[in-house]
């Protein structure tokens, strides 16, 4: 879908149609919690954090200009109210997110399906250990593939401090990787 298609449906909404925005919903509803999640790292305050921001998103449709595109605006909330959320409550959570790496049935055969999703697997937990604003970056860069724009503009953080930030973030996920990965050989090797 197009950032058009957002406006058909935008347009349907604020002429009185509020069932339309239930396309919407559906549309960025996985984005808005991978966001809530990688910064609470709870699943139950993302969920609810993930709804309060489309409650707000729809409260507020009538100050959206379309500068950017509505994506974009969605993830902006969603960003700044975990934040807020965060500092309030001062969590310290575990991250769970078995959304990356999913494999359709009958793409591979069984055990390239079996070593895909351990690979994801361990991607998944070296993101875990970064830091929240590093695994943020890190998904909505290299997994949901925002361009870094797109990213300064959720996050408001610099163009120049969002590329530093992503390649220390690399280096940590790769120091990581290698880490988890030789402890896996270790207790792989014990069991032989």
């Amino acid at each position: 879908m197009k950032h058009a298609d957002d406006q058909f449906y935008l347009d349907k909404i604020l002429n009185g149609d509020p069932a339309s925005y239930a396309f919407l919903v559906n549309k960025y509803k996985d984005m808005v919690y991978s966001i809530a999640i990688k910064i609470l790292r709870d699943a139950d305050d993302a969920q609810d954090l993930a709804q309060e921001c489309f409650i707000t998103a729809y409260q507020q449709l009538h100050k959206y200009q379309g500068r950017s595109k509505f994506s974009t605006w969605l993830y902006t909330i969603a960003y700044r109210a975990a934040v807020t959320r965060l500092r309030e409550n001062k969590l310290t959570t575990t991250f769970i997110d078995d959304s990356i790496n999913e494999l359709k049935d009958g793409e591979h055969n069984q055990f390239d399906k079996l070593q895909s999703k351990q690979v994801g697997q361990q991607v998944r937990m070296a993101i875990d250990k970064l830091p929240q604003t590093d695994a943020l970056l890190i998904t909505l860069h290299y997994i949901n593939d925002l361009p870094i724009k797109e990213i300064q503009e959720i996050t408001g953080l610099s163009n120049p401090n969002i590329k530093i930030k992503l390649f220390r973030a690399r280096k940590k996920l790769e120091t990581e990787l290698a880490f988890l990965l030789d402890d896996e050989m270790k207790a792989s090797d014990e069991q032989k």
